[in-house]
């Protein structure tokens, strides 16, 4: 008992409650800092969302991105946060903090070497959804290989092309992405007739299928615009080119673009419009009689002998 009154003297209650005052300041500042952070973010979150809808993201995605990257931030800002307190107070208890913080940095620094690519792929997913680059549901190209996004996370980034395969890429390995889909796609077309043809009434027809395609109620409501057509593009081997785009809402330009050349076709038909074919012409020389020259002389040959 004598010892635990000795004890009991030898505290200086004066610091002791002058550090416990500290102490419950910096609680109720962290505290307060807390709220502050969640009132932050939360307007954060309400001004991502408003500018999703001017982009024309649906709701689910758009609401699906802006959580997870708010998650992510409340996550960081609230360890930062309690760290920091945490260390504050372990110094007005009287624990020095430095080889805290010298352990702390070299373990950091171990694990960043040791972690550098899966780092290297947090920040980069951080940056593609943070920038609405790609979401799910666009059909992109990353370094490459093109198909649908199906899942856009913090590590990887899934695709599934054509055929149905799935392709994984790590976030810090993608060195080109191109998204087809991002708020407009567009169909551009290389349409090749006769050289016999007229460009001028050729255009004409393509620029008319265009417009009733515009009209039509199914297919049409896809189109942004009449699909514009630029002009010959190309004089080939057999046919002379001519380019155009349409331009539609996201992911539509293909189911579009096949019926405008289903469209195209009918309609060369109905003009007499050749789409012409690879072909070639068989010439034998100057020295050679043309081929139906040689066939009347020997037609001319045999009827003489019998």
């Amino acid at each position: 008992m004598d010892v635990l009154l000795d004890q009991l003297q030898g505290i200086n209650w004066v610091q002791l409650r002058i550090t416990g005052t500290r102490i419950l300041i910096i609680l109720i500042l962290a505290w307060v800092g807390m709220h502050i952070l969640r009132k932050t973010l939360r307007q954060l979150e309400h001004r991502l969302l408003k500018q999703s809808k001017t982009t024309e993201e649906p709701a689910s995605e758009a609401e699906k991105r802006v959580e997870t990257l708010i998650r992510l931030l409340k996550q960081a800002a609230f360890i930062v946060l309690w760290v920091t307190t945490l260390l504050i107070i372990l110094k007005e208890i009287g624990v020095d903090v430095a080889p805290i913080l010298a352990s702390a940095g070299i373990v950091g620094l171990a694990v960043g070497f040791g972690a550098q690519n899966l780092v290297r792929d947090f920040i980069s997913g951080f940056f593609f959804i943070l920038e609405n680059q790609v979401r799910v549901g666009d059909v992109a190209i990353v370094n490459g290989t093109g198909g649908l996004v199906e899942r856009v996370n913090f590590r990887t980034i899934v695709l599934r092309d054509l055929g149905g395969i799935v392709h994984i890429f790590p976030n810090g390995n993608v060195s080109t992405l191109s998204n087809l889909t991002n708020d407009w796609s567009a169909y551009v077309f290389n349409i090749g007739v006769a050289y016999k043809e007229n460009t001028d009434k050729v255009i004409e027809v393509m620029k008319a299928v265009g417009a009733e395609l515009k009209q039509d109620e199914e297919v049409g409501s896809f189109m942004l615009e009449e699909p514009e057509v630029f002009g010959v593009d190309k004089l080939d081997n057999s046919a002379v080119v001519i380019k155009g785009r349409i331009k539609t809402k996201p992911i539509r330009q293909w189911q579009v673009g096949r019926e405008y050349l289903r469209r195209i076709k009918l309609a060369f038909d109905d003009a007499g419009i050749e789409i012409p074919f690879p072909h070639q012409t068989l010439y034998f020389g100057e020295a050679s009689k043309p081929i139906e020259v040689a066939l009347m002389e020997k037609l001319t040959r045999e009827k003489i002998n019998a």
